[in-house]
């Protein structure tokens, strides 16, 4: 998904990114003329329960061995990746990362500045294992932040822009229901609101949007990577073939 419309653009955080990226040329497809052996998980648990942080900023759910290492770059803000969340990752994780041969790292992506709180919020409490279920619960609620976003209007909106930037992301996240989305789920205010005031952690979420500009020339969300190659597709109709003809069948 590109930047996304009805007056959120005009409200854009300036984050320079350099959407013009070239980007890093890509392997050859993966393809496996076998099917690849499924991998059992450890005792008592399913593959979908193991979930740590990455190096790169993501958070990985499955077998950290998996052949196939699935990179989903998502903007909280995103249809589109709230539609893939919907139809496609229920199977990802249960037929796919549960065989123990796809393992799938979510990488946050900032489309606009409504995506700084929100990344800020989900990853406030430290605790990697929590961070694909937060996201997957917010993609759901999030056709209401947008209703509460057009209910404060335009004006509201662009009134963002003479907030000091450091003040922005707990003004966003007021305005977009954010704090009572995520104090439901165990994010208490205060708590909240010194995640929200970390301008360290903003700016390293906008390099890693940047990085992943420079090393796949991603553009738009959600973007998926297979073994180190941008698929160029983002939509579960384009991704599970891919997986299916690199042997996970």
């Amino acid at each position: 998904m590109k930047p996304i419309h009805f007056a959120l653009a005009a409200a854009l955080m300036p984050l320079a990114l350099g959407l013009g990226a070239c980007g890093k040329k890509t392997d050859a497809p993966v393809v496996a003329d076998t099917a690849l052996a499924k991998v059992a998980p450890p005792a008592g648990k399913q593959w979908s329960d193991v979930i740590t942080a990455t190096p790169d900023g993501g958070y990985r759910m499955g077998n950290p061995d998996a052949p196939l290492k699935l990179i989903e770059y998502g903007a909280l803000t995103c249809s589109h990746c709230a539609a893939f969340s919907t139809e496609g990752f229920p199977t990802l994780r249960d037929d796919y990362v549960n065989s123990g041969r796809v393992s799938y790292e979510l990488r946050f992506f900032l489309l606009n500045q409504f995506d700084v709180p929100a990344v800020l919020l989900a990853t406030c409490n430290n605790a990697p294992d929590t961070v694909i279920p937060m996201a997957e619960q917010f993609w759901a609620w999030q056709p209401t932040m947008f209703n509460n976003l057009k209910a404060a209007g335009d004006d509201a909106q662009k009134a963002l822009q003479a907030i000091p930037a450091s003040q922005r992301p707990a003004a966003i996240a007021r305005m977009a229901g954010m704090n009572d989305f995520f104090a439901q789920r165990g994010i208490a205010t205060p708590q909240g609101a010194q995640c929200l005031s970390d301008a360290g952690r903003a700016s390293n979420l906008a390099a890693q949007t940047q990085k992943a500009q420079n090393d796949f020339n991603v553009t738009g969300t959600p973007a998926f990577i297979l073994n180190g190659r941008n698929l160029e597709v983002a939509a579960w109709e384009g991704l599970e073939p891919a997986l299916k003809k690199a042997g996970a069948r």
